[in-house]
């Protein structure tokens, strides 16, 4: 909890918040799903699922450059990582056998190292350039790094900004497959260039992330910094009166 002594929040108190445009599909669907798993499958075990499906989308996504019906899997494998990565910690919630420390930590590590796999098999497909794809996962980056800052100092798990969260990237990811999959992957003449329709739709997503990521930050710092002021001249005053 945040206290006089400047500690930051115990990551058991943190509240989350997930306002995103699939919300009302997603949560009733989630809520279904946990109450009809088999006893057997633990919060871990669907973890470790949505980690294999993450490696499962990079690998697919190489293999375009062999057949572009892999694609088909990668969607395949989004849909999987999704299941997993949404329904572990509701899980255990549901069940009541929640390890608040552990989970963050195991959870937020493993999504590190499946993002890390997914944008570099992007980037080694046919679909888009890779420095483009190495953009994307540092803005991706970004923003999860965010994320995991603003729960420490403020005890607010926030994934969603802008009404989009990891699902709604996800369906982006999908839709875009499918696009690409009947139409093909297009070179489009732009002003400031060339570019194939994915990396068009990459550098879309690229931008909204680097937008989110500076105004949070820019905004989150200006209300702290407001708020610590406060407490230095409230402390200032309770020196004073006591002297």
């Amino acid at each position: 909890m945040m206290t006089d002594n400047n500690k930051l929040k115990d990551i058991k108190d943190h509240h989350r918040v997930n306002d995103i445009l699939l919300g009302p599909l997603e949560r009733p669907a989630i809520a279904w799903l946990v109450k009809h798993l088999p006893k057997w499958v633990t919060p871990d075990h669907l973890t470790f699922l949505g980690f294999l499906a993450a490696i499962s989308i990079g690998v697919c996504y190489w293999l375009t450059n062999f057949d572009l019906r892999f694609i088909w899997l990668v969607n395949l494998g989004f849909i999987i990582n999704w299941f997993g990565d949404s329904l572990d910690g509701s899980l255990a919630r549901y069940r009541k056998i929640e390890r608040p420390q552990y989970g963050f930590f195991i959870d937020h590590t493993v999504d590190t190292i499946s993002e890390v796999f997914i944008f570099l098999g992007i980037g080694l497909s046919p679909l888009v350039n890779f420095d483009l794809a190495c953009i994307a996962l540092v803005s991706y980056l970004c923003m999860a790094n965010l994320v995991y800052i603003t729960t420490s100092v403020e005890g607010e798990f926030k994934i969603s900004y802008g009404s989009l969260g990891p699902t709604e990237v996800r369906a982006i990811a999908i839709i875009s497959n499918i696009v690409i999959f009947f139409i093909g992957n297009p070179t489009m003449k732009l002003p400031f260039g060339e570019f194939s329709l994915y990396n068009l739709i990459l550098i879309a997503v690229i931008c909204l992330l680097f937008f989110f990521f500076f105004y949070t930050t820019i905004t989150q710092a200006i209300k702290f910094e407001r708020i610590d002021r406060e407490k230095w001249l409230k402390k200032i005053e309770k020196t004073e009166n006591k002297e």
